[in-house]
């Protein structure tokens, strides 16, 4: 029951960090707000009484990150490459060796899995892809970017643990994804393309930094030969680059297909 009176002295301390952190903020904009533009808001109070919640959703936040998120993300990943998970109740120390990066499937599914989930549970992106549905007079479907963001974030937090088990150096794969995503904007629709680079941003947050970045550190502390600060960081590069790919791609075989239906509709007549 130790933790139960953790709980205050914790909050207070994460609390008073908040503060410090947010002060800036708040010195900024109400310095431009009366020193600058010289003019009181009209909802004052209503400003201030959005910087006190802020500071408390930012603390709880901040505490079920140390206390559930991140150990929870090194615990699955701990669980997943323990050799007698992987070799079954028999394995030994000496099995470490043996292991080879096929073994680890169980964590490429895992990664696939809650990146996808992740993602598409991602506040930024459900306020990105409603926004984007309305200015494209619905055009861009909100299920349908949420879902190619989300498979782009699957296929790259899964790539960026297969990396992390190889052991291969990050800049390659960063190198070839980059190149690609040259590529396709050459040739993706216009309309899309801000949005897709936009997509890779908005990834990048709350719900699913925590996650990947425990996922990664605790996968390379328990993979041999692996440095957690070489190897454990870097799966949130991954993060945001291939959703960049999967949104273009999802509006070229958009393209593609209405351009396929076309033709056929008018070979038909």
């Amino acid at each position: 029951m130790d933790w139960i009176t953790e709980i205050p002295t914790e909050l207070f301390a994460v609390t008073l960090s908040t503060v410090k952190d947010v002060l800036p903020i708040a010195a900024i904009i109400f310095g431009f707000q009366f020193a600058v533009i010289r003019k009181k808001p009209a909802n004052l109070m209503q400003i201030i009484f959005g910087f006190v919640w802020v500071l408390v959703g930012l603390s709880l936040f901040l505490v079920g990150l140390k206390w559930a998120l991140f150990p929870l993300g090194r615990l699955m990943a701990e669980q997943l490459t323990n050799p007698e998970f992987i070799h079954g109740a028999q394995a030994s120390t000496k099995l470490l060796e043996n292991i080879d990066w096929k073994d680890y499937y169980w964590i490429y599914i895992f990664a696939f899995s809650i990146g996808f989930s992740t993602t598409i549970a991602e506040p930024s992106l459900i306020a990105v892809a409603i926004k984007a549905n309305d200015v494209s007079g619905g055009a861009i479907g909100v299920w349908g970017l949420r879902l190619a963001v989300a498979m782009g974030v699957a296929i790259g937090i899964s790539l960026g643990c297969y990396r992390i088990v190889v052991g291969d150096p990050i800049h390659w794969y960063i190198i070839v994804g980059y190149v690609v995503v040259v590529i396709q904007t050459w040739f993706a629709p216009k309309l899309i393309i801000p949005l897709a680079y936009d997509s890779g941003g908005v990834t990048t947050s709350t719900v699913t930094v925590p996650l990947v970045a425990a996922l990664g550190l605790g996968l390379s502390e328990t993979v041999p030969g692996r440095n957690p600060l070489i190897d454990g960081f870097g799966l949130i590069a991954f993060a945001s680059l291939f959703p960049i790919m999967s949104v273009m791609a999802y509006a070229q075989l958009s393209e593609a297909k209405n351009r396929f239906f076309k033709e056929k509709h008018l070979t038909s007549k």
